[in-house]
Parts: structure tokens; C-alpha cells; sequence
């Protein structure tokens, strides 16, 4: 089992900045993917950014030049952080560290892991 614990959400406005974090414990040797999720009220959940074992990022369209997804160790996976800038309304969300044994996480296959989730929110 893995445990995800998220930290960092706040409450900030139009352009401002914040850092998430999430921490992984337990059997933490098996996971290829480690995600950032977030969800709206009144949404669905949508997939903001995702790093790979070999430390490779993907991001959703309308966070790239805003986001940076980074970690700490290369493997096995132990910390990793969403940076976000220049943010905007519409990435008001909680969101949610996620994190996976297959390569393919967050794009064929559903995390196997989630943290609790964290609220960002940004006024206009």
C-alpha cells in the first residue's frame, strides 16, 4: 500500500503562485507515475500534469507554461510538487496527488493511489 498526503493548497489571487506538495510512503518502490488531478465544482475530474520514473512531465494543455511538475528522487518516487504561476480563475480546485504502477497511469489506466486532496482557490 501506498499513502499520499497533499499539502500546499490555499487561497490566492488572479496571477498569484503556489507550490503543492505530496509526499508518498509505504510501498513506494513500484510506482512509475505520480499525477496531479484536480476537480471543480461541478466537474469532472481532470488529469493537470503527470511525471514518469525516467523524470518525464506531461501536462494538460491549458496549465503548460504555467505548471511544473518536479520530484525529489528519480526512484524510488518520495516527494513530488506541482508548481503553478500566473494562476487564474479557472484553476480553482481541489487537487489530488495520484499515483500508479503502470506506465500508463493517468492515460489507459486509473491510479492505484490518491491523496485526500488539497483546495486551491483564485479570486478574481
Amino acid at each position: 500500500q501506498v499513502q499520499l498526503q497533499e499539502s500546499g493548497g490555499a487561497s490566492v489571487q488572479t496571477g498569484g503562485s503556489l507550490r503543492l506538495s505530496c509526499t508518498a510512503s509505504g510501498s513506494i518502490f513500484d510506482i512509475e507515475i505520480m499525477a496531479w488531478y484536480r476537480q471543480a465544482p461541478g466537474k469532472q475530474r481532470e488529469l493537470v500534469a503527470t511525471i514518469d520514473s525516467d523524470d518525464n512531465p506531461n501536462y494538460l494543455d491549458s496549465v503548460k507554461g504555467r505548471f511544473t511538475i518536479f520530484r525529489e528522487n528519480v526512484k524510488p518516487m518520495n516527494t513530488v510538487y506541482l508548481d503553478m504561476h500566473n494562476l487564474k480563475p479557472e484553476d480553482t480546485a481541489v487537487y489530488y496527488c495520484a499515483a500508479g504502477d503502470s506506465p500508463n497511469t493517468g492515460y489507459v489506466d486509473e491510479p492505484d493511489y490518491w491523496g485526500q486532496g488539497t483546495q486551491v482557490s483564485v479570486s478574481p
